[in-house]
């Protein structure tokens, strides 16, 4: 029974995967050639950009680029590209991730995909290689989960653009790209969209700590949650006669899906649950979501990994109240918003989660977690750094709020938005009570060094004196001035001591 459900679960995976759809969707940079002039275009050129690395928003990148001569699935061995470069490289054999990986070990201050196979989309323009058929979905450039480390940005260009490129480049031609990163910035208001899921965990450590820097931006900013659920009727999780097929994956007989997260429908937390836990943030933010912060939302999320993110307490009833009490939320308001909605235990529409579905599939949502800022996703990691700078610079210029003006361009975001806008020292500086500080403890050691040596080179000088008039007057004489000497020395000092 188990190997048959688990069959099952693996078909509505691979079923729902292969009936998702990537929609084009905006990027938020561009792509210009600059070098040789006959590859210019006035608007740039149509690419797609990685789902991993830290573009510059805000900024741009220009370089030569260099052409690998193999497919950088592996570290290359004699290559001898002098840094910075763009790296063009050819798409296939090993992942994005991996690729740029290698690239940006290599010393790439970005890297360029180039397509090896014509988009059916494209057949008009693009020529394709002999015994290949063209792609009825374009590729995307995901994450494969290992990406954390990569700090260069990449693009995807089409075959019948790149293919140019790599003439010239074969011919030792030079090549000049320009990539420039950038976001709506119509007025003085951003608006930014994340689509995540209870269990996705990838955005865990983000939603835990971004809460501070929607504090912090207040109404300059409106924020929305998505959650990222499954439509379980177009992915046959109910049979003709009415009953669900997908066991304990779905809610309301079927109609709406999670993937289990424990990978086991027998054990630990189920799809239902976190449908459940879903709907549960979805009311939350339409109770005390409306302007646009909802920092009680960031404070139920965050409380709520704390205390119920485990396969025992996720979806135990009694957690789940323990962590409203905390934070003063009324949960019977929050079961009784998911009851109003449709609820979730009936064959019926529940319209608060038909609404996640459907801008799910207005989107082009297929990879999870990511943010959208008036209207583009952000590419890159998922970290405070990240999404902080994209918001900033979705404003209209000199209109975003102090916090982006004190921290954006800070070492670390993170802790300058904590201490309230205070940038702390960048690495490898100090801060100015420090440098204070260690100045006057050198000038007052050096002084003291100073002192010690003028009172040993004293006594240097009388010893001097001793020995020159031993050795010129006679013995009892000699003994009877040294002594005069000194003792006139030691009164004179006595009485200078006395004055002063």
């Amino acid at each position: 029974m188990t190997m048959y459900r688990s069959s099952l679960v693996k078909a509505f995976l691979f079923a729902l995967s292969v009936c998702s759809t990537a929609q084009a969707g905006k990027v938020s940079s561009s792509l210009k050639i600059h070098l040789p002039k006959d590859l210019t275009r006035v608007n740039g050129y149509d690419h797609r950009e990685a789902l991993f690395g830290i573009p510059p928003y805000g900024g741009s990148i220009q370089q030569n680029v260099v052409y690998a001569d193999h497919d950088m699935c592996t570290p290359p061995t004699n290559a001898n590209w002098k840094s910075p470069y763009f790296l063009l490289v050819d798409r296939g054999n090993c992942s994005f991730v991996q690729k740029v990986r290698n690239a940006q070990h290599a010393g790439a201050a970005a890297v360029i995909i180039a397509d090896n196979t014509c988009q059916c989309s494209h057949e008009k323009v693009c020529t394709p290689e002999a015994n290949t058929e063209c792609e009825k979905h374009e590729p995307i450039m995901a994450d494969d989960g290992s990406g954390f480390d990569i700090t260069i940005p990449s693009v995807l260009m089409f075959k019948q653009d790149a293919d140019p490129i790599k003439e010239q480049l074969k011919k030792k031609k030079t090549v000049r790209i320009e990539l420039q990163w950038s976001l709506p910035n119509p007025d003085d208001h951003v608006e930014w969209d994340l689509w995540t899921s209870p269990t996705d965990f990838v955005s865990t450590r983000f939603k835990a700590e971004f809460g501070d820097a929607v504090k912090a931006l207040g109404n300059s900013a409106t924020f929305k949650p998505h959650m990222y659920i499954y439509d379980g009727l177009d992915a046959n999780c109910r049979d003709d006669e009415g009953k669900t097929t997908c066991f304990n994956l779905c809610t309301n007989e079927g109609r709406y899906c999670a993937t289990d997260p424990d990978g086991d429908i027998d054990f630990g937390i189920s799809g239902a649950d976190v449908v459940t836990e879903s709907i549960r943030r979805l009311c939350i933010w339409e109770l005390y979501g409306d302007d646009g912060v909802g920092q009680e939302w960031w404070d139920y999320v965050r409380v709520f990994t704390d205390k119920c993110d485990t396969s025992a307490d996720f979806m135990k009833d009694a957690c789940v109240r323990a962590v409203m009490e905390d934070i003063d939320m009324d949960y019977d308001m929050v079961d009784q918003c998911i009851f109003r909605h449709g609820g979730l235990q009936d064959d019926v529409a529940n319209d608060v989660l038909d609404t996640q579905l459907d801008d799910k599939e207005s989107n082009g949502i297929v990879i999870m977690p990511v943010v959208y800022v008036n209207g583009v996703a952000v590419r890159g990691a998922l970290e405070f750094a990240v999404v902080f700078k994209a918001i900033c610079a979705g404003y209209a210029e000199d209109t975003a709020p102090a916090i982006c003006n004190q921290c954006a361009s800070c070492a670390d975001e993170k802790e300058c938005v904590l201490n309230g806008g205070r940038c702390s020292a960048a690495a490898g500086s100090v801060k100015q009570s420090t440098f204070v500080g260690s100045l006057a403890l050198t000038i007052v050691v050096c002084s003291m060094v100073g002192v010690l040596m003028y009172m040993r080179q004293q006594r240097m000088m009388k010893d001097q004196v001793r020995g020159i008039l031993k050795e010129y007057m006679p013995l009892d004489l000699q003994n009877q001035n040294v002594d005069n000497a000194f003792d006139d020395d030691d009164d004179d000092l006595q009485l200078k001591g006395e004055m002063s």
